[in-house]
């Protein structure tokens, strides 16, 4: 186990070390895609099926998808601050010498082949960074939300899985979502990667089988109603927040 620990650290430092692409870059993409990176090996899905609302009042918000089904947010905060912030430049100055557990977040994943930082934040230590995030102004009666900051590489992801609501925004980067309604689980191995389902399973399902899916580009936030089955594949190199509400 000290082994393998020690080689996952080695792989996130690189993956944070590695040369990035200079000049505008730094703006658009914070720094994270590294220069000479392969391009995706995934590409976005034909048709987005979750719908997008940039003008959802909380009282739609409640009465169409909080208890009901995953709905894409956009323009409801203003999250530039903590955008910069998530730089590579401005995480390694501020948090660098940090150290960091690596976790699929996924209770039923035991293998954990594709490895990433997320959930296993110490708050005092990232306090400096959470404090300037402004999460989404909808909450639920009876839930207190709780912040999972993450990084992960392209390719990486987490395989089938359900909890309670939450929200969960791109910073930089795109990520890809899959969901079940919870009465319908969804045929997937335990122990296999999100990335080898969707290569492997997905295409054989016939369209009343298939989930809903879309990718959330940066700036954008999925709301997952409770129990709701879910997966993720990280298209990019990608910097996300999850406010979970339990």
């Amino acid at each position: 186990m000290a082994r393998r620990g020690h080689r996952l650290l080695l792989l996130v430092l690189w993956t944070l070390t590695a040369p990035a692409r200079p000049g505008p870059g730094e703006e658009g993409d914070g720094g994270w895609q590294r220069r000479g990176a392969a391009p995706a090996a995934v590409a976005e899905e034909e048709r987005c099926t979750v719908e997008r609302r940039a003008d959802l009042s909380y009282a739609e918000f409640v009465q169409h998808y909080a208890f009901s089904r995953p709905v894409i947010l956009q323009g409801l905060t203003d999250n530039s601050r903590f955008r910069a912030l998530c730089s590579r430049k401005r995480l390694l100055a501020s948090f660098g010498d940090n150290v960091i557990r690596l976790s699929t977040a996924n209770t039923y994943s035991y293998q954990k082949d594709t490895l990433y930082f997320f959930g296993d934040n110490n708050f005092t230590e990232w306090a400096s960074l959470f404090r300037h995030y402004i999460p989404p102004p909808f909450g639920l009666l009876g839930t207190t939300p709780a912040y999972s900051f993450g990084i992960a590489g392209t390719g990486s992801g987490v395989p089938f899985h359900w909890h309670g609501p939450g929200f969960s925004e791109v910073i930089y980067g795109r990520k890809r979502w899959f969901l079940y309604p919870p009465e319908k689980t969804p045929e997937f191995h335990p122990n296999k990667t999100t990335l080898a389902w969707l290569q492997d399973t997905y295409p054989a399902l016939t369209p009343s089988a298939r989930p809903l899916e879309c990718t959330i580009q940066a700036g954008e936030v999925l709301y997952f109603p409770d129990r709701w089955w879910h997966a993720t594949l990280n298209l990019d190199t990608s910097v996300f927040i999850s406010t979970f509400l339990s």
